[in-house]
């Protein structure tokens, strides 16, 4: 299989043969390796793209509502019985979108859905992850904490600041001056909406590793178990420091995700690798910010409307 420069080269050849602009020429090569990959696991396949690495500054990179709109584009027509593999390479986005979305995808494909992730699936990401029967990741490979935010702040943070901010005053009343300004910038409701979210995030992981993941272990104390173990490894906001921490593949199997190791297969590594290169590729020569396609060639790109076509490179 062509490696990135490869794939690139062979955009260019397309391009110069027929295409007018960039976008059919990337169109058709990333559908013909969709195809491929197709071809060769037997499984239907839908590809999550989201150019948040490319064009950082665009709305509606992250996971929302519309999404679904693609997603039963994508469905239309597939067979279902075939099973799901699903890439995903997004920031996560909006935990109600992620929610209704699982429920989705577990009408259409029930429990036969495998993730890939090739390189990135952060926070709301690592939500789609762990509702499928496994994961498929390589060495390079990331997911995400999944501790919830709310208007751009940690919920778990905000709870153990005033949990601090609590415990400090009652300890040093002088500390009340200090503390009453950041304190006072909460609006009404705030700790109860952090902790809402983060029993509603720590509630939806837990259910699909028990349902999905881990849905053949006999014992159901233990398959819960294991699910609140991975929840607790996930959300710990003290471990990670930061929403941004990047969950590398040996952790994740030390918490017990049931993970693939991509490298274990090398045609299947080769394919997944090409059609990885043919979107990033779409999402940095293209107005496409964000892709949702299968391997027969259905797709739902949403393009930047002010953004060019850059000449192919």
């Amino acid at each position: 299989m062509p490696n990135w420069k490869q794939v690139l080269g062979e955009i260019n050849r397309v391009h110069q043969k027929g295409y007018q602009d960039a976008s059919g020429a990337v169109d058709s090569v990333r559908r013909k390796y969709l195809k491929q990959l197709h071809k060769f696991t037997g499984r239907n396949v839908i590809a999550y793209y989201s150019g948040f690495l490319n064009k950082p500054n665009i709305m509606g990179l992250e996971i929302n509502d519309e999404d679904k709109n693609g997603f039963m584009m994508a469905i239309h027509g597939l067979d279902r019985t075939r099973g799901l593999d699903l890439f995903l390479h997004t920031p996560g986005g909006d935990i109600a979108a992620t929610e209704s979305l699982i429920r989705y995808l577990r009408y259409m494909f029930g429990k036969d859905i495998r993730a890939i992730i090739h390189q990135i699936a952060m926070s709301a990401g690592t939500i789609l992850a762990c509702a499928c029967n496994t994961i498929i990741m390589g060495k390079h490979s990331n997911l995400g904490p999944v501790d919830p935010h709310l208007k751009g702040l940690p919920a778990q943070g905000v709870l153990d600041e005033f949990l601090l901010a609590y415990e400090e005053m009652k300890k040093d009343s002088s500390k009340i001056n200090v503390w009453r300004f950041i304190i006072g910038q909460y609006p009404p409701t705030f700790l109860g909406a952090c902790e809402n979210a983060i029993n509603w995030s720590k509630d939806l992981v837990r259910n699909q590793l028990e349902e999905v993941m881990f849905s053949d272990e006999p014992d159901q104390q233990k398959r819960r178990d294991i699910a609140n173990e991975i929840v607790e490894k996930l959300m710990d906001y003290k471990s990670h420091k930061d929403h941004r921490r990047h969950i590398h593949l040996n952790e994740c199997q030390e918490m017990g995700l049931k993970i693939e190791l991509l490298e274990q297969n090398p045609h299947l590594q080769d394919l997944v690798l090409t059609v990885h290169h043919c979107f990033i590729h779409t999402l940095s020569n293209t107005p496409a910010f964000k892709i949702i396609e299968n391997h027969t060639g259905a797709a739902f790109i949403k393009q930047h409307t002010t953004m060019p076509e850059k000449p192919i490179k």
